[in-house]
């Protein structure tokens, strides 16, 4: 596998279960390190390279956050990274403070992680990377266990960080989510890049994703159903549907 990804991108990494999506991200920090060949972080060798070393460029938020949570409340747990990187404590009150208001869970920082429910443990263990800072941000499945304002507000977060110039991959299942926000799709497929593409290029291969078993996102599936009645345009957003509808009605 070859593989660049720069600066500044929103990448959306896609494939049926055990296809290599997150054995990919986790090789980005060094949570796991190459077999073969290398893996360059901002120019660091990860074969060579500490996990802290690493942290500080890439920020991981996983899949599932009981297996990144341990403190004993909710402040100990957003903090604890910014603790270790030995800021002043104006430093961390700040940045934990607007981290966990970014997740809203400034109100929650004396409850113990555990008492809170599986999609508030999920915004905790996002709100424990958001502290760092880090130039990347991955994110394994952001959207699990969230509700539907829980899960926007997520992703409007993921949107406001890559506006100002974070670099943004997203592991997820939910081709809705990827046709959103993505402006690249990797696909994986045993291992391997089966495509790289945008998110338009990538629903129009439709092979591809039935063969990774994903599906088409609901308003390209209504776009697709459209075509007979002469539309052309490819929307992937409901918003962008609603416009082309719109569009049609008044001419």
């Amino acid at each position: 596998m070859n593989l660049d990804i720069l600066p500044g991108e929103f990448i959306a990494i896609i494939g049926s279960n055990g296809s290599g999506k997150t054995t990919l991200v986790k090789q980005f920090n060094g949570l796991l390190k190459p077999s073969q060949g290398h893996v360059l972080v901002d120019g660091l060798d990860t074969l060579t390279s500490r996990v802290s070393e690493l942290s500080r460029i890439v920020g991981f938020v996983f899949q599932n956050p009981d297996h990144q949570i341990f403190a004993y409340s909710v402040w100990e747990e957003a903090s604890f990274g910014l603790k270790l990187q030995k800021l002043d404590s104006e430093s961390v009150e700040r940045q934990t403070s607007d981290a966990l208001n970014a997740v809203s869970l400034d109100g929650l920082r004396d409850r113990h992680p555990r008492a809170l429910s599986r999609g508030q443990r999920q915004r905790l263990a996002t709100a424990s990377i958001l502290a760092l800072n880090t130039p990347v941000l991955v994110l394994d499945e952001p959207t699990t266990g969230q509700d539907y304002l829980s899960r926007r507000q997520i992703m409007e977060l993921a949107v406001g960080l890559h506006a100002e110039g974070r670099t943004v991959l997203m592991v997820t299942h939910d081709m809705a989510l990827v046709a959103e926000y993505a402006t690249r799709v990797i696909v994986m497929q045993d291992g391997e890049v089966a495509c790289d593409a945008s998110p338009k290029e990538v629903f129009e291969r439709e092979e591809i994703l039935r063969s990774t078993g994903l599906d088409l996102p609901p308003v390209i599936r209504i776009a697709r159903g459209l075509r007979e009645y002469g539309f052309s345009d490819t929307p992937l957003t409901q918003a962008e549907l609603v416009e082309t509808l719109l569009t049609a009605i008044r001419s």
